[in-house]
């Protein structure tokens, strides 16, 4: 059910977003009245095709989904009757040419808004963002940062989440500065931490970053009760049941959820003597023998037993940002923009070295965050289609011959030189451009095979 989630979640998103794309360039060659041949979705063999208007415009769904295009009445790839020269694409002047092409991203960009701004009045749900255990000897320890603390402002910008403070302090990871954060304290005290974010590796940032900065989210204690049990799991084999409090596993006694998590996974395969408390009887001598998973390329133990959680306490960490139509709006802009911007920092730092190339990923796991996103809720889904609208909306900005960027670099060129690329040098760049992109791909789908081996 998973796997069928996450393959219709990604077809869905892909879709949507290729449809958005070539819509645009679509639409506006309609209103420079540039006659359109064919609006595909995917490459090759069309599964569906229909005719459709004045023009007889095909519209085709293809077999390959990872693209599309919309194909324009063109001198250089046909014979155009006398009658339709005035409406081939190569007959229209520079900035027709230049408005059509990069209609494409800016549909891209446009779709990112609306949705932000849908989800905006609608309400993000987040996690407030309290400190939990600081790690010692790390950037946060020496800034003096306290459990309990609850974060107020990074730098200039007001935080209402733990998400919000995660994405503002990544940005300022990337450029390895020195930032100010206000925090509130548990009496309510306002205090100034200054966090030195320039020892960071770029490892660090191919990961969990916030970990490595000794930052962590508070979560309530959970006491080492069972509130769920998979069938035919480790734990029912042993007679675990919902409402089990286990009390020791081995001689060591077990004070909360974590200790018991901690004491399964490092026995994987193993037999452990567990002792448990139901119904105030006290029942030893349970043998719970873990199955051995591999997790990162290390056995770990699982159970099949989850903790029950006290629903009171975790909703009081729980907050709900909305806001108006026009503030919304701003909001939308602005998260449009700075996505935007980050993920062109980031690839320029990729170009230089100071970002891992691990960080690219590729159609695997684009699919993969469909299916979790899909499956976390409707709000989580649209937040993840808004994002990948701006991945492809930079994407193709890039100056890469065969992307709109490419193309955009062409036509700036000519709008200096006062005429055309030559041909020759257009092949030559489409040449590049297909080997780059085709780098870029193994790149993204090597990883995203790495990442399915380590897990």
């Amino acid at each position: 059910m998973t796997l069928l989630v996450t393959v219709l979640a990604f077809i869905v998103a892909l879709g949507c977003l290729i449809v958005v794309h070539e819509f645009g360039h679509y639409l506006v060659a309609r209103w420079c009245n540039v006659k359109v041949l064919r609006f595909s979705v995917g490459f090759g063999r069309p599964l569906w095709r229909k005719s459709i208007g004045s023009d007889a415009t095909e519209w085709v769904i293809a077999a390959f989904p990872l693209g599309g295009y919309v194909k324009m009445l063109d001198e250089r790839e046909g014979e155009v009757a006398a009658a339709d020269l005035p409406r081939a694409f190569n007959r229209q002047s520079v900035y027709r040419r230049i408005a059509i092409v990069v209609a494409g991203p800016v549909a891209n960009f446009l779709l990112a808004i609306v949705l932000y701004w849908a989800l905006f009045m609608h309400g993000l749900p987040g996690v407030k963002p309290v400190l939990g255990p600081v790690t010692p000897y790390t950037p946060a320890a020496v800034a003096g940062f306290k459990p309990g603390e609850t974060l107020m402002r990074v730098g200039d910008e007001a935080i209402q989440t733990w998400q919000d403070a995660r994405w503002i302090l990544l940005q300022h990871a990337v450029r390895k500065s020195l930032v100010t954060i206000e925090v509130r304290n548990e009496k309510g005290e306002i205090a100034w931490r200054k966090l030195d974010l320039s020892g960071l590796a770029t490892s660090d940032l191919d990961s969990d970053f916030m970990k490595a900065l000794g930052l962590s989210l508070y979560y309530p204690v959970i006491r080492p009760v069972i509130g769920t049990v998979v069938e035919g799991s480790p734990a029912e084999r042993a007679g675990l049941r919902a409402g089990d409090l286990i009390v020791f596993v081995g001689a060591q006694s077990m004070e909360n959820w974590a200790q018991v998590v901690a004491a399964v996974r490092g026995n994987p395969g193993a037999s452990l003597d567990v002792q448990i408390r139901r119904d105030d009887v006290l029942l030893p001598g349970i043998i719970l023998k873990p199955n051995e998973v591999m997790e990162n390329g290390k056995p770990v133990g699982k159970i099949g037993a989850a903790p029950q959680i006290d629903r009171t306490a975790m909703a009081d960490l729980i907050t709900e940002v909305r806001y108006g139509p026009l503030e919304s709006m701003s909001k939308a802009l602005l998260k449009t923009w700075d996505t935007s911007i980050f993920s062109l920092k980031m690839l320029g730092k990729m170009i230089v070295g100071e970002v891992s190339l691990k960080n690219l990923s590729g159609p695997i796991t684009i699919a993969d965050y469909a299916g979790q996103s899909a499956q976390s809720g409707w709000v989580s889904y649209l937040m993840f289609l808004a994002l990948i609208s701006i991945s492809l909306g930079v994407l193709n900005l890039l100056p890469i011959p065969l992307l709109d960027g490419g193309h955009l670099m062409y036509y700036t060129v000519e709008v200096l030189k006062g005429s055309p690329v030559p041909d020759r040098v257009m092949e030559i760049g489409q040449q590049f451009g297909m080997a780059l992109l085709l780098t870029l791909m193994a790149f993204a789908l090597y990883n995203d095979i790495n990442r399915l081996i380590s897990g």
